[in-house]
């Protein structure tokens, strides 16, 4: 191995090289790096949904999704909110204490499982198999029903049946009721999903 030094031409390449090297390895790495990072997709899928609920009519649902969810703003009629108490002995948990903390936030552990009475806001995914009931608001006889339904969620995958509160009915493959995200009112006519407690 010789012992000469190199000389300034050799030694100005190599360092011109060696930063070319270190600045071309950063930009090939920021990339990578900046995937660790979550995207604005994923980062909107988490936040709070603000919905104007004005144009919902009674006995009418609308479907907003939050955090890759179909959650149901239902508005439910005079009728609706009557037969809630009527159903109580055939429900698995009429009061949803069952999981309490997990699927009812405590301002929607009543009867009516809601803020405002009539209006229901729920998860629409069945607490068996995540599969979507579908609505049979109209009360009465009909297929897969019984002759004294009083309306609210049948899900078709294997026949779990929910109350107009979103709560099961007994002997039935779902477990739970449906879940009541956190939401609360900005104004009569808005709500947010997502949130419950003002700043």
């Amino acid at each position: 191995m010789s012992d000469q030094p190199i000389d300034s031409g050799k030694r100005t390449w190599i360092i011109a090289s060696s930063c070319v090297g270190v600045v071309g390895a950063g930009f090939a790495a920021a990339p990578f790096v900046g995937s660790f990072q979550p995207s604005e997709r994923a980062r909107a899928a988490g936040a709070a949904v603000e919905v104007d609920i004005s144009a919902l009519k009674s006995g009418e649902k609308m479907t907003v999704e939050w955090r890759g969810k179909p959650v149901w703003i239902v508005k439910r009629t005079p009728e609706q909110l009557a037969a809630l108490p009527k159903v109580d002995a055939l429900l698995a948990d009429p009061k949803s204490a069952r999981k309490a903390d997990e699927l009812t936030p405590p301002y929607a552990r009543n009867e009516d499982r809601s803020i405002k009475p009539e209006i229901l806001v729920v998860v629409g995914i069945c607490s068996h198999l995540g599969c979507s009931p579908s609505d049979k608001f109209t009360p009465g006889a009909q297929a897969s029903l019984p002759d004294d339904w009083a309306g609210g969620f049948l899900c078709p995958c294997h026949g779990s049946t929910f109350d107009m509160a979103g709560r099961v009915y007994k002997n039935k493959p779902a477990p739970d009721n449906l879940e009541v995200p956190p939401h609360m009112y900005l104004s009569d006519t808005r709500l947010i999903i997502g949130e419950d407690k003002k700043a």
